[in-house]
């Protein structure tokens, strides 16, 4: 296997971060920028979903949870963050150290600074204006273990046995089978999503230096796969991933005695 050419994210963060996937190699955050805020997930027949709002500008967090290496190729309405291409799986991404974290905030542009992500209606999406908008609203990571020899095994270890072998094989394809696909939204529902659908635009350049490093994947599959989608309020309560009660008044907030008024 040839070795591929990574990016190594230079801007390392510390702290707790509310993730999108809690198992496997890698975590994803989405942080709004202004306020420092982790966008909460929502969970919604087997996909994860966070709310965006026209105009403010976002960041991704990646956080290694291994202790070795692992690369993070980023997607972002199906358009890799780093070279702009349609995303593919197999092309560059960003190289984390174990156990770090990074901030990905925007658009490479080059070593240096990098066009901030910020929602957008959708036909201000960079995706869209560059002619791409069908996967307009979903963030994705493949992560991939890096390369390392393995020991070799003793010639009188024991052997796995076939029925062993199709046991490990089956859970794997079960795990990583893809959720059922949600019922068709009507016509009018489809028509006013549309409208109201969120995008990433192209913002204004923000430094974040970066450098090269080598990295050689241990397979050509990635080892993990994060998806994450993101809409407006008004799309996510239409598709009821966001209950339609959410931030309604609530007649029993709180508990004891009456209060003298301030």
């Amino acid at each position: 296997m040839l070795k591929f050419l990574a990016i190594l994210a230079a801007a390392l963060l510390t702290g707790c971060a509310s993730v999108a996937d809690a198992g496997g190699l890698a975590e994803l955050s989405v942080i709004n920028r202004s306020t420092g805020e982790r966008l909460p997930v929502y969970r919604h027949r087997g996909r994860m979903y966070v709310e965006g709002r026209a105009g403010e500008r976002y960041a991704l967090e990646l956080r290694n949870r291994t202790g070795a290496r692992v690369l993070a190729v980023v997607s972002v309405d199906g358009v890799n963050a780093i070279t702009g291409q349609t995303a593919a799986a197999s092309q560059s991404g960003y190289v984390l150290d174990p156990w770090r974290r990074a901030e990905i905030a925007g658009w490479r542009k080059d070593m240096s600074e990098v066009a901030a992500f910020y929602f957008t209606a959708l036909p201000d999406a960079y995706a869209a204006r560059t002619g791409r908008p069908d996967n307009v609203g979903v963030i994705g990571v493949a992560v991939y273990r890096e390369y390392a020899e393995r020991p070799r095994m003793p010639l009188d270890a024991p052997s796995m046995s076939k029925s062993e072998a199709a046991g490990r094989l089956d859970a794997g394809d079960a795990a990583g089978a893809p959720a059922a696909s949600a019922p068709a939204e009507s016509a009018a529902l489809r028509r006013q999503m549309a409208e109201e659908k969120l995008g990433t635009g192209h913002g204004e350049r923000v430094h974040a230096p970066t450098q090269h490093t080598e990295f050689r994947r241990a397979g050509s599959a990635p080892d993990q796969r994060i998806a994450l989608y993101y809409d407006s309020r008004q799309n996510l309560i239409a598709q009821g991933v966001i209950p339609r009660y959410a931030g309604l008044p609530q007649p029993f907030p709180g508990g004891g005695f009456v209060p003298d008024p301030s």
